[in-house]
Parts: structure tokens; C-alpha cells; sequence
């Protein structure tokens, strides 16, 4: 299928058509006049006049030719396939009090487990194509911190100003999970996901974790569940008498059971994140695992046709030239 990308270009033909036609008759008055015809003698019409009579046809195919060559006629020669993801994401972060616990690391220093999340979060978005992707923040309630959307500009700006103690705190697992499945609720997409993190036990909100699992089945949701934090203690700072900033060991408490029992009943996975690097493993290994290529068929390479037509015209006005100048020159 020839596809042609200007077609405005063919309005030069009746142009050209016209000037020639203006042209003709306007050269029509004889360069010597004679009173009479009988001073002429006339025969029978010769080849060399019948080509003289018609070489303006040769100036209107020049015209032609140009058209045809700027309207730009162009030929698919091979067919391609173009790969998309056709996947919506749903980030779900714990954003309670206790993700100030500093046991992971962001550039060689100790953060404190939101800031590192997000940066690894942030890696994940960039590393997507053709994905909706959006992000759900709970604490003791759940709320839309972005819906699904494209533009990953103003993902990251919503991601940055996710700030620990917005809401009142607690851990509602459940509510977040349901929040992220309202989102989600009339996606068309082939795969919908959610990517749920949290360090603690579920101890706020009106849906619990198993509900919200279930719901998250019949939708066919994939749950992919996090534990973010090291076994054992982690330091969390507290403000002294002084107003100084002090750590205090914590008892690190992550449900796993009902994390496990989230992504088992849904079809995903469980991972515990003790640490940055096992953070960013865990999202890197998800994001190799949802990629569902949707593939499209689209004709990206083609020949372009201008070279020939625009040759042909080269070839019909030197050949105009060469005639005037020589067999069909017309002497004054």
C-alpha cells in the first residue's frame, strides 16, 4: 500500500497545466507576417513538426513529475512489530510512624525506611514503558496519592510529596490493598498489579487484609507484598529532654503470615526487604516478572519514492533542452 504524506503538492498539475496553456497562446502571433499564404509553401506534416507543435508536453510531464516527487510517495518495504506492556501498576506504601525506623541505607548513609523506599520506588517508575502506573499511601486510613496515569513526571512529583504523619498513624494493610483495587477497579488493562509494602501489623482500618485478599482475587489482581525491615532491632530516633535527636532500638514486627497469605491467595509473591539492597532486588525481580508484551504490527521501514519521480522529471526537461537547442531550435 503506497501511503502519501503531502498530497496538497498535486495542485501544482492544474497549475502548471494553466501557465502552459497562458504561454501557448500568447506565442501564437507568427515572428513574420505575410500577406498572403500562397507565398508559403506548404506541405505535409513532418515528424520534425509535429515535435515542435508538441514539446510543451514534455515542460508539462517536468511538472508532473515535481509534483509527484514533493508529494512524497513513499512504499512500505518491511513490516515491524512494536512491543507494549499494556500492565497497570498500583504502588501501595506504608507511610505509619514506623517507617522512620533508620535501618536501611540511601548513598552510603543511614536513612530512614520511607526516603529509601521512595528512591526505589522512583527507579522502578523510570524503568517502565506503556504502563499505567499510580500510587496509594496508608497509614491508619488509605487515600490516592496518584491515580493510574502515563505521565511519570507527574507521578514522581506526587511520590515526593508523600510525607510520614499526613494522616493519623496506624496500619490499616487492608485498607490500603482495598484503596489500590478501587483504582483499579474499572481497569481494562491484560494485567493489573499491586505492589504493597509495609513494616508492621495490621492494627487500623475497617477492611481487614483477608477481605481485601479476596476481593483482590476476584478482580484478578495480582498482590505482590513487602515486609520492609531488618530482623532483630532497628534504630528509630526520639527527641531527647534536650530536644536532641537519640536512637532507640525497636522490636521490628512485620505480620508476615498475613502478607504471605495476601499474595498466595492472589497469585503473587511475598518478599522481606532487610535491607536497601534486598529492596532493590525485590523490585527489580517484580519488574521482570510483569512484562506482558502485547505485540502490534506496524510498517516502520519504507522506500521513498521521491528519487524516482524527481529523476524522471531530471530526465524530461534535459530532454526538452536538448531538443530546443538542437533539431527543434527555432530560428528568430
Amino acid at each position: 500500500m503506497i501511503i502519501i504524506q503531502n498530497p496538497a503538492f498535486f495542485l501544482l498539475i492544474p497549475v502548471a497545466a494553466g501557465i502552459i496553456y497562458y504561454s501557448l497562446r500568447k506565442n501564437r502571433a507568427p515572428g513574420i507576417r505575410f500577406s498572403s499564404e500562397r507565398f508559403l509553401a506548404i506541405g505535409s506534416l513532418t515528424f520534425k513538426n509535429f515535435c515542435s507543435r508538441y514539446i510543451w508536453v514534455l515542460r508539462f510531464l517536468v511538472f508532473v513529475f515535481l509534483a509527484l516527487a514533493l508529494a512524497r510517495f513513499r512504499l512500505p518495504i518491511e513490516e515491524s512489530k512494536i512491543q507494549t506492556e499494556g500492565i497497570d501498576i498500583i504502588l501501595c506504601l506504608d507511610t505509619s510512624t514506623s517507617m522512620l525506623a533508620e535501618d536501611f541505607t540511601l548513598r552510603g548513609k543511614r536513612a530512614n525506611r520511607l526516603d529509601v523506599v521512595k528512591d526505589v520506588v522512583e527507579n522502578f517508575i523510570l524503568g517502565r514503558k506503556n504502563d499505567r502506573i499510580g500510587i496509594v499511601a496508608f497509614a491508619a486510613r488509605a487515600y490516592t496519592a496518584s491515580p493510574l496515569t502515563l505521565d511519570y513526571g507527574w507521578l514522581l512529583e506526587n511520590l515526593k510529596r508523600i510525607k510520614i504523619g499526613m494522616i493519623e498513624d496506624g496500619t490499616a494493610i487492608g485498607s490500603g490493598l482495598s484503596v489500590s483495587l478501587k483504582r483499579l477497579e474499572n481497569s481494562k488493562a491484560k494485567s493489573k498489579i499491586v505492589i504493597l509494602l509495609t513494616d508492621g501489623i495490621n492494627n487500623a482500618g475497617k477492611v481487614s487484609p483477608a477481605l481485601a485478599a479476596e476481593a483482590a482475587k476476584a478482580l484478578k489482581v495480582k498482590v505482590y507484598t513487602i515486609g520492609a525491615g531488618t530482623k532483630g532491632l532497628a534504630p528509630y530516633p526520639v527527641k531527647d529532654f534536650f530536644g536532641n535527636i537519640v536512637y532507640q532500638p525497636v522490636k521490628v514486627e512485620i505480620d508476615e503470615d498475613t502478607l504471605m497469605n495476601i499474595a498466595s491467595k492472589t497469585e503473587g509473591r511475598y518478599f522481606r526487604a532487610t535491607d536497601t539492597k534486598s529492596l532493590k532486588e525485590i523490585y527489580a525481580e517484580i519488574d521482570r516478572m510483569e512484562k506482558s508484551p502485547i505485540e502490534e504490527k506496524g510498517y516502520m521501514e519504507y522506500q521513498e519514492l521521491f528519487p524516482v519521480f524527481l529523476s524522471i522529471a531530471m530526465v524530461f526537461l534535459l530532454l526538452e533542452v536538448i531538443l530546443r537547442n538542437t533539431i527543434l531550435r527555432k530560428i528568430p
